[in-house]
């Protein structure tokens, strides 16, 4: 055992002290070499803005296409009648919880999302592995779809990357708290609070941005970035976060279920 200021410590604890110190960026997982999945990410986002710029014409480029459009593309919404059709998620459409991650409504919105996820998700992704990176970006982009679907009106549609790219901030925050005790990890924490704190404020004052898919992606991330080190004993740490993603995307799947019958019993005359 080693004298420390309280107490003592044993040489494992301080030997591992050291060397997350000196390879900080090594402590969870390795995202692997070749091309991110970070980048492809951002290939699949830019690619879907060229198909929405394709079928709402030139003039779409910058602003979007119409809401007509996004809606047949795959936004998330719960009514909305299309070409003489209803559709939406409400009436069995819950893909669009998936597809309505990769729509985007104009050359700014995609712009900032894709920067976002640029920064952010590639230090998440070398830091945590490339699996859990692929789980946490999935599952807190479903969750904020499902967050928009549950509390928004069903009439109005949503589109974006942002939630998944919220949850992305929460691991990212979280995953630096549980090593506050470092310099480097309480750094990037304080870090990641202002820009969390700054993306709320605009979240909250731009009356265009759906503020519950960002704070339904936000809370997802946090409590799965501190999931990511597990609860209890080291060896557990696999299941607990397993465990956890697997929780959540029950709880939203559950969430959505109720929220469609809501609907159904709101609009008589479209269901019968």
């Amino acid at each position: 055992m080693y004298p420390a200021p309280v107490g003592h410590q044993c040489p494992e604890c301080v030997r591992e002290q050291r060397q997350e110190f000196h390879r900080p960026a090594q402590r969870v997982g390795r995202a692997g070499r070749g091309l991110t999945l970070t980048n492809l990410i951002l290939l699949s986002l830019l690619g879907t803005y060229v198909v929405e710029v394709a079928v709402g014409g030139p003039g779409s480029l910058v602003g979007g296409p119409t809401t007509p459009v996004l809606v047949r593309l795959g936004a998330n919404v719960g009514l909305f009648q299309s070409q003489g059709e209803i559709v939406g998620v409400a009436t069995g459409e819950w893909w669009r919880l998936f597809s309505a991650m990769f729509l985007h409504a104009g050359l700014l919105h995609i712009a900032f999302n894709g920067y976002a996820l640029y920064i952010v998700g590639g230090v998440v992704e070398q830091e945590l592995g490339r699996w859990r990176f692929a789980v946490l970006y999935a599952v807190t982009g479903f969750c904020a779809s499902v967050a928009s679907y549950a509390i928004g009106s069903p009439l109005e549609p949503s589109v974006g990357a942002s939630g998944a790219i919220f949850g992305l901030f929460g691991v990212f925050f979280a995953y630096n708290y549980q090593r506050r005790h470092l310099a480097f990890y309480a750094a990037r924490m304080r870090s990641m609070g202002t820009l969390i704190l700054i993306n709320l404020v605009l979240t909250f004052t731009i009356p265009q941005i759906d503020w519950r898919g960002h704070v339904g992606g936000l809370t997802t991330g946090i409590i799965g970035g501190l999931a990511v080190d597990g609860f209890g004993r080291r060896t557990s740490r696999t299941q607990v976060f397993v465990g956890t993603m697997v929780a959540f995307a029950a709880l939203a799947v559950a969430l959505t279920v109720w929220r469609t019958a809501v609907i159904r019993s709101q609009f008589p005359e479209v269901f019968g």
